[in-house]
């Protein structure tokens, strides 16, 4: 019997209706079997752990990602597999942040939610809960979990946690990742897409749970007062600065804007450009107005999703060694980015 562990921090999708106030209150995952008992046609040993308090996502802070991550790293050898239910909102980070702690990664760590709170008739989250473990259990023919990765599972779609984004906040297809295509798609029966699955090439789980959030990320737009956005940009407090321009990496070519990055950069700081649009990647040097970041060694983040982006900063920066920090930023290290270097 395949063991698996449930790991519950709150959100949507673990609030019930109370019989007598008819006030959505906090589910208690410990009876999970008594809530949906259709769980139990699996053959699973399933155990939970839960956050003492349940947290609202926009709640949730990298210290909460160390506490997930920390759990499955002292539990790692005793289970098969992991599901950890996260309020949609900020889910997407918490996804990026784990695959970049957890490298190494031989189980699935698979995250879902609802939209709609699990005590309502027309909620989405049974579905996506009780799939979601269906697809941390699913091994292949010899019995190797076939996810062997962070993933994202919302409605009928499993994707890569560090390539999701949540796109809509009252849809239930309430995620997408629109530079990577879907790992598995749940129907009659769940059709995975194996080739597109990630293999670390690590011997064995290496946990590295520190971070530092020395970060600051910049959403350029036009007439952005940049003398009133340097003041917060000092090295080294700040040690990465995540630019999110416009297109394929393109940003005004004003004297004031790029006399800020070129300082900063010659300070010790660190600039990585990832572009505002929901698909496509950065391509500096492609229009003139992108060349300068290639002069000066701003860092490309290729396709990397702004939660991507910022979580692996925050790795880079309590993990990597500064001179190292740029090649690790712009190399595909869990399968983050699109890229030709490999971490």
């Amino acid at each position: 019997m395949r063991k698996l562990l449930l790991i519950y921090t709150g959100g949507t999708i673990g609030m019930i209706t109370n019989a007598q106030t008819g006030a959505l209150e906090s589910f208690d995952f410990a009876h999970l079997y008594a809530h949906i008992p259709e769980l139990k046609r699996f053959e699973l040993d399933i155990q939970v752990k839960s956050f003492e308090q349940p947290l609202d996502s926009s709640e949730v802070s990298p210290q909460h990602w160390q506490q997930i991550a920390s759990w499955i790293t002292d539990a790692y050898d005793q289970f098969d597999g992991f599901v950890i239910l996260h309020g949609t909102d900020t889910m997407a980070y918490t996804a990026s942040a784990l695959s970049f702690m957890l490298q190494g990664l031989r189980k699935p760590i698979v995250f879902t939610g609802s939209q709609l709170p699990i005590g309502i008739i027309r909620t989405d989250g049974k579905e996506n809960l009780i799939t979601a473990i269906e697809i941390a259990a699913a091994c292949d023919a010899q019995g190797e979990p076939i996810v062997q990765e962070v993933a994202v599972y919302f409605e009928y779609a499993l994707f890569r946690g560090n390539r999701s984004s949540k796109v809509s906040a009252h849809q239930f297809e309430a995620f997408a990742a629109p530079n990577y295509p879907l790992l598995a798609k749940a129907g009659v029966q769940i059709e995975w897409y194996k080739e597109r699955l990630f293999r670390t090439n690590l011997p064995a789980l290496q946990p590295q749970l520190q971070l530092s959030n020395e970060v600051l990320i910049w959403r350029l737009f036009p007439g952005m007062p940049i003398a009133l956005y340097a003041k917060a940009l000092q090295f080294p407090q700040v040690k990465i600065l995540i630019l999110e321009t416009f297109g394929a990496g393109n940003a005004f070519s004003t004297i004031e804007f790029q006399s800020v990055i070129q300082g900063y950069i010659a300070a010790g700081g660190l600039v990585l450009n990832i572009t505002q649009c929901q698909s496509g990647a950065v391509r500096q040097g492609a229009y003139q107005t992108s060349t300068f970041f290639e002069q000066i060694g701003v860092v490309s983040g290729a396709d990397l999703t702004a939660e991507a982006a910022l979580t692996k900063s925050m790795f880079a920066l309590a993990n990597i060694e500064a001179a190292h920090r740029g090649h690790f930023l712009k190399s595909a290290i869990v399968g983050e980015l699109t890229t030709l270097e490999k971490g």
